[in-house]
Parts: structure tokens; sequence; C-alpha cells
């Protein structure tokens, strides 16, 4: 549930203003909001099904039906206690059709105002969708949910919405967009001036490392559409950084990284942990293939195997496959074009100085250093942590319990691309980074409050936690093989 918004090209009348939870601001019947503009549907209004706004007879559904419609060919979810029916639309979701999928059966608001920006864009495409509510005797989201965790989450959101916090430093994003083009122009200009020595090529290799490190968070920026407030902005600059800068697919990561997000460490809905066979991770998958007698390889060392074939690989060999992959087979015409201009771009500038092939393995030795620093960036606030199969929490549960902080500091910010904050990062996706620590502190009294642990470490034990958590599940996987 990622980008309706950049279908809309219309400069058509919205149905209604954006607000922060749709449906919370009362309209005439003429569809426009009130003279004072401040007058709003309670969310025990809500819960009981009155409103002030006129409107002709609508079906209602109980949350018994609605779970019924949860597979592929059959989807209802629930948004703002809306039932839409996205069967139709899920193959045309510019998210992708695994998003909806994730959520069919499900309260999906939060998720919903998680993941996108304009909201009064989207909703003209949610309409054609709604086929009820919820009925009046319903609870706003299922029952096993805690109502007043939801509330003061969603009661948070405004607050910061309040706050601004959700406005980004263009500034911030400028320097950083910089930084990257300074590092590249200042790789080229030692090839210039000192040529291709040993020390020079292992110097700009270095130089590179750190441009495409900082290019990787600054598309992840662009991807949860944190920097403008137009979102088709926010996807031409991805294009630019994701494609051109990085020469990956920027669709592929869409697609991908709005699974993780909206279902983190859930299996299998989260691409991220689908790691079998070569790792097994978490307490249930390695039981399970020890139960089947399953052994590809030899799991009690996959620790070290993380050393030797994730670390270096999974920026050059993993992710590089797997987006020329779907490109092709998705036909994503634009993303090839793209990423052909990262290849002709590094042709044009280094090619004269290390020739075709030259410049080819320049490249991949740049991703190969480069890997070791996503690797750890993005695991370490993850693998360590609770991983299960779908138990359809709330939204704050989903995202605490699969995340963890790594501490504050100039350095950590600028390493992790400001990922330390995670927890922040994935209970408000489109929040620009620069604001994750303004809002911890808020964060952290909320889960205090509701009794969630909120965990923040040191990076030094974030990073050896990776392979503490994988040393874990190998001996899950012994002990279940190894029974007789």
């Amino acid at each position: 549930m990622t980008k309706f918004e950049e279908m809309h090209t219309g400069n058509g009348t919205l149905v209604e203003e954006s607000q922060p939870y749709l449906d919370e601001e009362k309209h005439q019947a003429n569809g426009k909001p009130v003279a004072n503009g401040k007058a709003k549907v309670s969310v025990k209004q809500q819960a009981n099904g009155r409103c002030d706004v006129p409107r002709k007879s609508i079906n209602t559904y109980s949350w018994q039906e609605i779970q019924r419609h949860s597979q592929e060919a059959d989807q209802w979810l629930v948004i703002n206690r809306k039932v839409y029916d996205v069967t139709g639309w899920a193959e045309r979701h510019p998210g992708g059709r695994r998003v909806l999928n994730h959520y069919a059966g499900e309260d999906a608001t939060d998720a919903f105002r998680a993941m996108h920006l304009e909201l009064d864009i989207v909703k003209l495409y949610l309409k054609p969708l709604l086929i009820g509510e919820l009925a009046p005797e319903e609870p706003s989201q299922e029952r096993h949910k805690n109502s007043e965790l939801v509330e003061d989450f969603q009661e948070l959101r405004r607050t910061l919405e309040t706050m601004n916090m959700f406005n980004a430093s263009l500034m911030f994003f400028f320097l950083h967009f910089a930084q990257i083009l300074i590092l590249e122009t200042l790789a080229w200009l030692m090839l210039w001036h000192f040529g291709t020595g040993w020390p020079i090529t292992i110097f700009i290799s270095l130089l590179l490392t750190v441009s495409q490190s900082q290019s990787s968070f600054l598309q992840h920026d662009t991807g949860h559409l944190s920097i403008f407030k137009k979102s088709k902005w926010n996807h031409l600059m991805h294009k630019v950084v994701m494609c051109h800068l990085k020469g990956l697919s920027s669709n592929w990561w869409n697609y991908r990284h709005s699974q993780h997000h909206v279902k983190p460490n859930i299996y299998p809905k989260d691409p991220d942990i689908d790691v079998g066979p070569l790792f097994l991770v978490g307490d249930s998958q390695p039981v399970k293939y020890g139960k089947k007698k399953i052994k590809y390889i030899n799991y009690e060392k996959q620790h070290l195997y993380f050393y030797m074939v994730a670390l270096p690989f999974l920026m050059p060999v993993y992710f590089n496959l797997q987006s020329m992959q779907v490109m092709y087979l998705r036909r994503y015409w634009w993303d090839i074009i793209w990423v052909s201009s990262f290849y002709i771009r590094y042709f044009i500038t280094l090619g004269p100085f290390y020739g075709i092939f030259g410049t080819l393995l320049l490249i991949y030795v740049v991703k190969c250093l480069e890997s070791p620093w996503i690797a750890y960036v993005t695991q370490m606030s993850h693998i360590p942590m609770k991983m299960s199969r779908e138990e359809n929490q709330d939204w704050l549960n989903t995202q605490v319990l699969a995340t963890c902080n790594v501490e504050q500091s100039f350095f950590n910010d600028w390493f992790t691309g400001h990922l330390n904050f995670q927890i922040e990062h994935h209970l408000f996706p489109t929040m620009p980074r620069h604001n994750y620590h303004k809002v911890a502190p808020l964060v952290r009294s909320l889960c205090a409050k509701h009794g969630l642990q909120y965990v923040n470490k040191p990076i030094s034990k974030a990073f050896g936690d990776i392979v503490r958590a994988l040393k874990k599940s190998a001996a899950l996987w012994m002990d279940a093989y190894y029974e007789t």
C-alpha cells in the first residue's frame, strides 16, 4: 500500500480534504468541509456507528464475515471502519498485489496511513472499492486487539503531524545528495590527475564505496516518499538515485520493501527473512527444517556462511541478479533505461582509464565492498528480533516486536543513514529521518505505557547479535534434526 497517488494526474475536485485519518472530518451533503473546519467525528462515535453526515443506506459487515475474505482471489480489508473489496484492484496496485493480500481480512487503517503520503488523491482510488462498513456493534479493529493501544498510537501520530514531524528539511537532503556527487567527482579527478596505479585504484574504490552506501540510504528516503510533499517528485528522485546512481530497479525495491514494512519478520510475508535454504532464521523455521530432516548445508556453521557469503555477495550477486530478473520478467522498461544509464555513466567516466572490462570489474569490487556495510545495517535491527507466522497484531506491536534501535551518535546516524532509529522508521515510514531522534522519546513513552519492550543497544552489540541469533537458530535446528 505505497503509491496509489502516483497514478493520479487529473486536477478534478477531490472528494474531501486530506486528514491524519480518512473520514475524521465531518462534511456537509455537498461534500465540502463545515465552515469552522474543526468538527471531528470522535473515535467513540465511529465505534458506535454514529455520524451526523447524511448518507445513503450501506451494507454492514461483522468481523467474522470480513475475515472470511482473506484469500488471494477474494480480498477484503478495513480502513477506518470502511470495508473495501480490493480483489480486482490488487493487480493494478502500484505498491504490488502482495501487500494488499497481506492485509486481506484485517484492519489496515494504520498500515494504510503509514505507507501513503497524499491521502486526498488515494481516496479517489478507494471510493469505487467501497462495499460497506463495519456493523455499528462491531469494534473498529478485531476484537483481540487492544483498542486503547490502537487509539493511543493514532493520537500519537496526530500529535506528530501537529508538531510538523513529517515535514522534511530540503537542505538536509540536498547536503546528503551533494556528499554523494562530491565523492564521485573526487574519485574521477584523482584518476584524471594521478592515473590508475594500485594505490589510487584502492583509494577511489573506497571513495565510491562510501558514495554507493550513502546512495542506498538516500534512495531509501525517496522510496518512502519522505523528502518531497508531492509523491511524483519522490518517485522521480527515486529513479535517479536507485536506478541511475546505484544501477538497481526502483520498482523491484518498492514491491519487495513494502512487504517487509507492513509485515516485518512475519513468515512468509516478509521477503527479507525468506533466506532459506542458505540460512535458517528465527525459532520456528529451524525446528521445521530439523523435524523434516532437511539439511541442504551444514546449518551448524551458518554463522560462518554469513561472513563468507552474505556479507560480500548480498549487493553484487543477490540484489543485482534479483533486480535484473524482475525488470526483465515484468517488463519494467523505464527502470531498464534508467539502470542502463548507470553503466553508461561509468563507461564514459572510467572507461578511458580502465577499459570496459576493467570498469565492470571496478563496479563489482565497489559493490562487494559496499555489501557488508549494507548487510550489517539492514540486518542488525531485525534478525535478532522476534520472527513468527501471522498473528494479526496491531501496527504498534507488529513493528516494535520485530525491530530494535541502535544508540544515537553522529557517526551512528551517518553510518546507518539514521536506520539506527529503526523503530521510529517502521512506525512512521514517510517521516524524514532527521526527525527520528525528536520522536523517539514519545515512542518510548508509549511503549512503556503499554508494556512493550523498546530495545536500544550499542552498535557493536547490534552487529554481534546477528551472529548470535544465527547460532541460536542453528542450535534449534540441530536439536530437532538429531532428535530420535
